[in-house]
């Protein structure tokens, strides 16, 4: 009597479809990061942005009063590097060089002129003005000029930019830029600019209304 010949089983486990088809996908999504940036096929494998954000809503309206009299154009070269605890650089950390480029304005508040700061003689040939002294604005950051030059990243960095998009990855540096640019305007003259350029129009303005002698102080 003849034994029937079993044939072996060949069919593939599910899980190791499942595992295959996991493999394939990530190796298809590192492939077309690589050749993303190769000349001639970013257009394939890149992204299409397409903004569907709202109507901007207007909030509130607020009266301004402060006279804008200079405005100074800062730039600066920041290097911030991030270090880990007990990895080395090549594993864990990141450096980042940034070029940052903004304005500072410095403005005179005429909105903080009380009555008795501003005196005229009876025949209204002469006119007495105490302002107070010039201030800094807040420092603008410029995205037009400003960008980031070069950007070192750990392996684990790296690793975890590929499955994350972070907008404020460059936050930090930016943030430095702003600071630094601030500080520099402290010791440019901004201000005293600003005083200057600000008596020069109250003279101009107070002597074409008909006043011969115009005195504009500052401070109180």
């Amino acid at each position: 009597m003849t034994t029937p010949i079993r044939r072996l089983s060949t069919r593939t486990p599910r899980w190791v479809k499942a595992l295959t088809a996991v493999v394939l996908l990530i190796v298809v999504l590192l492939a077309g990061i690589r050749l993303s940036g190769l000349p001639g096929l970013k257009d394939v494998f890149g992204t299409e942005t397409h903004d569907r954000s709202g109507p901007a809503l207007l909030k509130s309206i607020q009266d301004m009063s402060r006279y804008d009299a200079a405005s100074g154009n800062f730039q600066v070269v920041v290097d911030l590097e991030k270090d880990a605890k007990y990895l080395p650089d090549a594993l864990r950390g990141s450096r980042t060089l940034y070029v940052g480029a903004g304005t500072v304005d410095a403005y005179v508040d005429l909105g903080k002129v009380g009555k008795d700061a501003v005196r005229v003689n009876e025949d209204r040939t002469a006119a007495t003005l105490r302002l107070p002294h010039a201030r800094l604005g807040t420092p603008a950051l410029d995205p037009e000029r400003s960008y980031a030059v070069s950007k070192q990243r750990g392996l684990f960095d790296r690793l975890g930019d590929l499955f994350s998009d972070n907008p404020n990855s460059e936050q930090a540096v930016q943030k430095l830029a702003v600071r630094h640019i601030g500080d520099a305007a402290k010791d440019s003259g901004l201000t005293a600019r600003a005083e200057a350029n600000t008596t020069e129009m109250l003279e101009g303005l107070l002597r074409s209304l008909g006043f011969k002698d115009v005195k504009v102080t500052y401070g109180g």
